[in-house]
This record gives C-alpha cells, structure tokens and sequence, in this order.
C-alpha cells in the first residue's frame, strides 16, 4: 500500500509523492538520468550505487521487467524518482512489476511528483544530497542529511566489484572471428553488457576483483585487460591507478568511464567533478580519429581535464554539449579510454565499434 513520501534535497528542496517500492528512507547523491527507455539497466548498473535517481521522462515501468535486462547482480540504486510509474506492465518478457521489483529488493521508490522541476533545480544548484523518505520530517531528513557520509567521500568501488574471479559463460555465439582472445575485465562495477560485447566478438572473458594485483592479472596471461565503468569520485581508486600503472606498456588497455578516468590519473592527468554529470541515452560526442558524431549512453559525474593531459595522451573524442573530454589515446602505448558507455544496454548502439577497435589494438600486439 502505497503512503506519502518525499525527496528532501540538502538545501532544504521538498517534492512530496507517493511511496511505490519500499517504505522508509535512503540517502545519497541526487542525480537525474534523460534516457526514454531502459530503467531496469539504470536500476542494476553499479555505477549509481550510493545515489538516488531521477528520470525525466514521464511514464516509467510501463514495459514490466525482465531478467535479461539486469547489468548485476541486482539494484543498485539508493532510491528511485519518476513521474508515474506503470501498475500493469506490458510485453511479452515481462515477468513483475516495477513496485514489486523495487519492494522484493526493499529499495524505496518516489512517485506523483515533477521530476523535471527537480532536474531544473539538479541543473542550476549542481547535484546534491538528499533522501527519500515515508518516517522523517523534512527537520529529521535535512539533520541526518548532513550527518550521513558525503557520495564524495565513499570509496563505492569496493562495495560493487566482484569477491571473486570468474568466467563469463558461452549464452552468445561469436558474430565475428577475433581468434579467442583472451580479455581480462577488472571490475570496478561493471554491466554484465560489457562480457556480453566481448563474447560476441568471440573472445574468451575473465573478471577479476577491481584490488587483482598487476602481477595476479599477467598471470592469467590474457591478450588485453579493461578496466570497467564504476562509481564514485576515482581520488578513491589509487591501487586501480597503481595497477594500471604498472601494465602500461606491457598489455593492450582499455578504460570505460571511471576505467577511463583511472587510465588517465595513471597517465598523470587530473580529473574534477561535474556539476550535474552525464547522465542518459542521448550525449552527441564526437569522434577526433573519423570526425564522425555518434550518439551515445552516458552516466559519470566525474571527467578528465583536457588541460592536464601530458604528452603521449591525446583526446580521441569531444562531447558536444559542453565540451568535455570524452575519449583517449595512448601515442607510445597500446591504451584507449572512452568517458561513455560503449557497451550501452539498451542503447544507442553507435559506438559498439569501440570494442572493435580495442581488439585490432589487441590483435597487433598478440
């Protein structure tokens, strides 16, 4: 049975709804997402972990949930706002309800309120914390706001990143002959799309703990090691950093988004802090190497100075919408990073080529 809930923002914003998912209350960093579709990935993707998500588009849930569509091992978000969220699913691979998925995994979701007034506020005041809440006064909620730990201050990569190796299974065939090559992923919070790309492309798939040692990893003897998406501000990955260090120069590399972020600190270059992130289906970033301009999956709140860039580094892609950097390429080496989702569940699909040209680097080398 649904009750009254709330979004209390830290500068003292409240949006009142209704409770759908979980009763009670969570805290974290409040960030807004533009995609139309795909809020099952958005819920499973570890890089939200620890922050209370916000769609704009209006009607959510509408198409149910289904198993396929889940990139971990199960929600990952704080809390969940929307405008409207579906009570009768429908698709024929839809197996349960929004509400039910979100209460079976007692993640608190917020409804009835305008989730594009709270993105205009995310945008003009930058994302700030917040909680969700059916128990707490707005006085509670702004006290225990301030006394919870700071999405800044949280090393979240260890709370995601697998406890263990593992294989990823043969469920796809090989669309393409890449000669099994052996991929090594360092998971920082990965999406289960990723090792679904890679196993297309007829490679053979190992994961491994983001904390695997450089020397751990060469033992394994894979072709090329990528170092995935995952959250939080990558100050905290200094063993990543050390690790990717050490490999440079030994093993084909690739980064995605925080494995980007890391590649780079390993390069000597600084990130920051966005504003208010990209987050959704929709960022127009565009390719140096082509010229080409691809529509493309994103979701970081943290990006790489182009200005610290040092010599043997040189940006490969540019966002359009503001200009950050958005992809690199090693000079001497053989590393490329990219700051969006090439793997992108359940799109765009443009830049899957990436993985592609990952494996020609690979190829060169084996």
């Amino acid at each position: 049975m649904s009750q009254d809930s709330c979004l209390v923002l830290e500068d003292g914003t409240v949006y009142t709804g209704r409770s759908f998912g979980s009763n009670g209350t969570s805290f974290g960093e409040v960030v807004f997402n533009t995609s139309m579709t795909g809020y099952q990935e958005v819920l499973t993707d570890p890089s939200y972990a620890g922050q209370i998500v916000v769609l704009t588009y209006p009607l959510i849930g509408n198409y149910g949930i289904a198993r396929d569509c889940e990139e971990s091992n199960g929600i990952q978000v704080a809390a969940f706002v929307v405008r409207e969220h579906a009570t009768y699913p429908s698709h024929v691979t839809s197996e349960s309800a929004i509400d039910d998925y979100l209460s079976g995994q007692s993640i608190p979701g917020l409804s009835q309120v305008d989730t594009r007034a709270i993105t205009r506020r995310l945008r003009s005041s930058g994302v700030m914390m917040g909680c969700v809440t059916t128990e707490l006064s707005t006085r509670e909620a702004l006290r225990k706001i301030r006394e919870s730990p700071r999405y800044d201050d949280l090393d979240l990569v260890k709370t995601v990143s697998t406890g263990k190796l593992y294989q990823w299974g043969n469920e796809f065939k090989s669309s393409m002959d890449s000669g099994n090559i052996h991929i090594l992923v360092s998971d920082c919070g990965l999406k289960f799309n990723i090792l679904r790309c890679l196993l297309k492309r007829g490679c053979s798939v190992t994961v491994v703990p983001a904390q695997t040692s450089a020397s751990e990893i060469l033992e394994l003897e894979p072709d090329g090691v990528i170092f995935s998406p995952g959250p939080g501000d990558p100050v905290h990955q200094g063993q990543s950093v050390s690790i990717l260090t050490e490999l440079m120069g030994r093993i084909p590399i690739m980064g995605i988004c925080l494995g980007h972020q890391l590649l780079a600190k390993a390069c000597g270059a600084r990130t920051f802090k966005l504003k208010f992130g990209h987050r959704g289906g929709n960022h127009p970033v565009r390719d140096i190497t082509t010229g080409r301009v691809h529509i493309t999956a994103q979701n970081h709140g943290y990006a790489v100075d182009t200005d610290s860039l040092p010599a043997g580094l040189e940006a490969s892609h540019v966002n359009l919408n503001d200009g950050t950097l958005e992809g690199v390429m090693h000079t001497e080496y053989p590393m490329m990073g990219i700051q969006f989702h090439s793997e992108a569940s359940p799109g765009p699909l443009d830049t899957g080529y990436l993985f592609d040209r990952f494996l020609s680097m690979v190829k060169e080398v084996v």
